[in-house]
């Protein structure tokens, strides 16, 4: 019974209530956090939970009041009110116990490459990642760009960024793979249409502790930089390269003036190429049930397409076509089709969960 299973978690969250009271706990900092964090983690469940009980005693209370000549009528009415509510909590209580994936709250690194397509997809490296800045902003996060690579045509041919906020890894994680996109260039005087594609590659930013490389794994490569970095970065030997000699990961930094501060955000992204490395031997020694739940899949598959000239775009995952590709793009409207992939997902988990 549902509500038998629910009952921990209030036992647990008033539990942690009075271990924060307690002197052991307010004299040590890491345990309050880690309560602190527990204790967060678990409230929106304590809170449907508690609201569900109430909501089976009531059914049960008015069952008992149905034969009742003065308040059947009004016993009947509530109860209608009661079991109509009842399923829609007993559903957001699912949702809210499928495990969490570890990630969700993290930072990510938003890697963006042009593939095929040569310029044309370089272009579409910008325009995407422009969509995904302005998600950003609707979202409240920050975006820090760690290191970029132009194209002679206009756009990247590579770049990669850092986002940061509250649930960017559970928003964007679903954004890995192969984006196509159909549209006619600006160079093109025939009309018609091209395809180019490019891959992103979502990276869930990692501490210290999560990731430990040994140095003498590191070759690490001082050079000049290119591009259209400004007088004072095409005089100095700033660029950093760095290649992790186990993987063959090999990670460039050319953005910032000052080398040190290269080789420090080169190491931010290699750890965090090196801990997505992980995940995906991780998913590929679990199966097909490990690669459904994180929903990352194969990052080389196709994905999503963004057809210009329709004004469409599909994400292929679950069939969804949508008739507003610029105002998704222009306006970074993205929850359109990730709220979609969500509930997806979650469907998935829960029925395994029931299985």
């Amino acid at each position: 019974m549902l509500k038998n299973k629910l009952q921990p978690f209030i036992d647990r969250y008033e539990e942690i209530n009075k271990m924060l009271i307690s002197p052991d706990v307010i004299n040590d900092i890491k345990k309050m956090t880690d309560l602190s964090k527990e204790q967060s983690s678990i409230q929106p469940i304590v809170k449907k939970a508690k609201e569900y009980i109430q909501v089976v005693n009531d059914i049960e209370d008015n069952k008992l009041l149905l034969e009742d000549e003065e308040l059947g009528e009004l016993a009947k009415e509530e109860l209608k009110e009661l079991e109509q509510k009842k399923p829609q909590l007993e559903n957001e209580i699912k949702i809210l116990m499928i495990p969490k994936d570890p990630n969700d709250n993290k930072n990510i690194y938003l890697e963006l490459r042009a593939g095929t397509g040569g310029d044309e997809a370089a272009i579409f490296v910008s325009d995407l990642f422009k969509g995904y800045l302005r998600y950003a902003e609707n979202n409240g996060w920050k975006v820090e760009i760690m290191n970029s690579s132009e194209s002679e045509a206009g756009g990247y041919k590579e770049i990669v960024a850092l986002f940061k906020g509250d649930h960017v890894y559970s928003k964007l994680k679903f954004e890995g793979g192969t984006h196509r996109v159909q549209r006619v260039p600006a160079t093109e005087s025939q009309g018609r249409v091209h395809t180019s594609a490019i891959t992103v590659a979502v990276m869930p930013e990692v501490d210290d502790i999560e990731i430990d490389i040994n140095p003498n794994d590191l070759k690490i490569d001082v050079m000049r930089s290119s591009g259209c970095g400004g007088q004072s970065v095409n005089t100095t030997d700033s660029a950093v390269r760095i290649t992790h000699l186990p993987t063959g990961i090999v990670v460039t930094n050319q953005d910032q003036k000052s080398q040190h501060k290269n080789k420090e955000k080169a190491m931010k992204v290699l750890k965090a190429r090196l801990f997505d490395l992980q995940m995906q031997e991780q998913m590929a020694q679990e199966g097909a049930d490990r690669k459904a739940q994180v929903g990352t899949g194969d990052r080389s598959g196709r994905i999503r397409t963004y057809n210009y000239p329709q004004n469409r775009i599909t994400d292929h995952r679950i069939n969804l076509t949508l008739y507003r590709l610029e105002y998704i793009m222009n306006d970074g409207l993205f929850d359109e089709i990730i709220d979609p992939l969500i509930a997806d997902h979650q469907a998935k988990l829960m029925e395994m969960s029931e299985v």
